[in-house]
């Protein structure tokens, strides 16, 4: 959302599992093309560290905090980006065995990784993305009770033109060189792996955690990394990924509103305090079983497509007539309309019990960002920023991103890869090495990157696969993890992945 976030890949009204409407573009979207400045005038300061403290479980954990950067050079040699981390490694007596590290990315694609390290498995956190959120919370940072720290080292990487990471060359060579799915995959991979020469932790056990795009990027980073690096993950972890979108066109086929259904679902069971894994199993047999094969059927079976109608509409608590008129397939942008309209609100994508009063009521399209868009920026930049400037003290002036409309704009969707997905890579990977295991993490109400999209792609793996890929859903949404009575699963979860792989 990033966040882990999938703003810039926007929704397609018959795919409805593509993503959440786009975010606006930047006031400055259709600015000429600025030359960069000199290099010298562009570098980022010098690497700086800190000694920290944290008490977690009755524990009390020290650590060393490092903001530091990685070069890049092109084949020349000439510099072309500097990609800053955020790094957390635990103090340890000398001769104790090494430690696992941790490498995490967010989405986007113009998400820093600000959101996994402040809302999720960083020793410090701060609250958003939750139902009474504001943007003008206070932007205070408390120990984090489901760090991770206490099990693994961590790294979170911020893409160029996220964060503080930048390009050092011009708009069309960064195009060229940062801002496609491809070469971002491999300069990523390329930075994990400059990290550890760096830092002499190449034969230490390595994981790797991606959300949201993110999870697009993990499989295929590790694929990478794995076959062309030399660089091997001990294990990964994708968090709501955006990992299969090739689910057909939603004229023809059911997968689509298969995939929207169950979420809708989930959060209508929650707001009445019902959701729990018993009653989504119920969903999600009703989902591959009677409601696929009638929607496969199609109207001319009007007995079943009646039944089917009500059935939906039991199960959602929406409006009969927006049911039937909709023949139970649910569209996202539609529902997220629909589902609050008579409070004059609007729900988000990323966990639709999470609102906003709807600016535009009376439009017959959303023209307001995402509710939980609109209120992350504030508290993570703010949180981020001093804590990177004050604590740590690597002094900057230059504007963080938390999340970057401008790469969003220059990001080039063109080709096959984004359509493609980063299963391929996922089966590659896994078949390749039969250690390496996959922890797939999904939030229940979740309908920019929904659950089902990875239940059914886990249903499709090869039987000698399968036992290498789990999928866990949690209460709540694409950002889950910020519920603080979800930290202690996720974070046993990830522990057990590091004890025994």
């Amino acid at each position: 959302m990033s966040l882990s976030v999938l703003f810039s890949l926007g929704a397609v009204a018959q795919r409805p599992h593509d993503g959440p409407p786009p975010a606006k573009p930047a006031a400055d979207a259709g600015k000429p093309e600025e030359k960069p400045a000199d290099v010298k005038a562009l570098e980022l300061p010098a690497d700086k560290s800190v000694e920290q403290t944290i008490t977690v479980h009755g524990k009390t954990l020290h650590y060393t905090a490092t903001v530091g950067t990685i070069r890049l050079v092109d084949e020349k040699g000439k510099p072309t980006g500097d990609v800053m981390y955020t790094a957390y490694t635990l103090d340890h007596e000398k001769g104790s065995p090494d430690r696992p590290v941790l490498f995490a990315v967010n989405g986007g694609p113009g998400a820093s990784s600000v959101y996994l390290n402040l809302g999720a498995i960083g020793p410090k956190h701060i609250s958003f993305a939750n139902v009474g959120d504001s943007a003008s919370n206070p932007a205070t940072l408390t120990d984090n009770p489901g760090t991770w720290l206490d099990f693994t080292d961590e790294v979170f990487i911020d893409p160029i033109g996220t964060g503080f990471s930048k390009s050092l060359v011009d708009e069309a060579t960064s195009k060229k060189l940062f801002y496609s799915p491809t070469p971002d995959v491999q300069y990523l991979s390329l930075v994990i792996y400059k990290w550890l020469v760096k830092n002499d932790r190449l034969l230490d056990k390595k994981y790797l955690i991606g959300e949201s795009y993110g999870g697009y990027r993990g499989p295929r980073m590790t694929h990478y990394m794995q076959s062309q690096l030399g660089v091997a993950m001990n294990g990964v972890v994708l968090v709501s990924p955006y990992l299969n979108p090739q689910f057909g066109d939603g004229n023809l086929s059911p997968i689509p509103w298969m995939i929207t259904l169950p979420s809708i679902t989930a959060a209508h069971l929650e707001s009445e305090h019902k959701l729990s894994d018993a009653a989504m199993q119920d969903v999600i047999a009703y989902t591959e079983g009677e409601y696929a094969t009638t929607l496969i059927k199609g109207p001319r079976d009007k007995a079943a497509t009646d039944a089917m109608v009500a059935k939906v509409t039991e199960m959602t608590g929406l409006d009969p007539q927006f049911v039937k008129y909709s023949g139970g397939r649910l569209e996202t942008g539609a529902f997220l309309r629909e589902v609050h309209r008579e409070k004059g609100e609007i729900g988000s994508v990323y966990d639709s019990n999470v609102t906003l009063p709807d600016p535009f009521p009376y439009s017959p399209d959303q023209e307001s960002n995402d509710p939980i868009l609109e209120s992350i920026i504030a508290p993570t930049t703010t949180a981020m920023v001093d804590f990177i400037t004050r604590t740590v003290g690597w002094k900057t002036d230059a504007q963080y991103y938390a999340l970057s409309y401008e790469v969003g704009r220059l990001w080039d969707r063109s080709g096959p890869a984004l359509r493609d997905g980063a299963v391929e890579d996922l089966r590659e990977s896994v078949a390749a090495d039969p250690k390496l295991n996959v922890l797939i993490v999904h939030g229940w109400n979740d309908l920019s990157c929904p659950f089902m999209g990875s239940q059914l792609t886990q249903n499709e793996l090869p039987s000698k696969l399968a036992g290498q890929v789990q999928v866990h859903e949690f209460p709540g949404g694409h950002m889950f993890y910020t519920r603080p009575e979800n930290g202690a699963g996720l974070h046993e979860f990830a522990e057990k992945m590091v004890e025994t792989h």
